[in-house]
């Protein structure tokens, strides 16, 4: 039987993503903020479809993101209750959306996979390199996603979406976290190669 762990994730989206679908702040937002996760879930899909299998470890890694962004959509970021960890670390805004960048780093790890995975490279370090790089330009295009819904839609969603909370530095600062995410799951990856274990490999 194969590893159950890929579809147990997936079906807890379809569920997570129907419940949170329900009565969002803001509908045009919830649709704005969803796009990319539903597309990353059906890509994964596909993959997955074709016999394409990463770790549990990888999908781990990425259902992270989609299910926070999943919740972001929802409240829209910056009124997402977590005033827990806001006043754990002093925190004056709400850092939702810093932590959701980081994760969006984790996909640098089954970035990384995909790369050993299909011998695109011979070059260890260009692997790393390469998922880091795919990281941040990732980053740069959603930030600039970002800024042309920010300004071509009302003001009202506009804002929300971008969700800089009066950061002038807010898109330089959401990078730097997605790049900081990519570092710390590639450091996971290569601690993770020291001690190899069994891959699921395409059937």
């Amino acid at each position: 039987m194969k590893d159950p762990l890929p579809k147990i994730l997936f079906f807890a989206y379809l569920i997570f993503f129907a419940l949170l679908a329900i009565h969002p702040y803001s509908r045009s937002v919830w649709v704005a903020e969803n796009t990319p996760i539903v597309l990353i879930v059906f890509f994964l899909f596909l993959f997955y479809a074709r016999s394409f299998r990463f770790s549990n470890a990888a999908y781990l890694f990425m259902s992270v993101l989609v299910f926070m962004h999943t919740v972001g959509g929802h409240y829209t970021f910056e009124r997402v209750p977590f005033d827990w960890f806001n006043r754990t670390f002093g925190f004056q805004r709400n850092m939702y959306d810093r932590v959701a960048h980081f994760t969006v780093g984790f996909y640098a790890f089954a970035m990384m996979e995909f790369i050993e995975r299909q011998k695109l490279t011979n070059k260890k370090w260009l692997g790393y390199f390469t998922s880091f790089c795919f990281i941040v330009s990732v980053a740069a295009i959603y930030e600039m996603i970002e800024w042309r819904y920010a300004a071509s839609s009302d003001p009202a969603s506009g804002a929300a979406f971008l969700g800089s909370q009066g950061d002038p530095w807010d898109a330089q600062k959401d990078m730097f976290c997605d790049s900081l995410g990519a570092v710390f799951a590639l450091g996971i990856y290569f601690l993770k190669s020291l001690f190899p274990s069994k891959q699921i490999d395409a059937a």
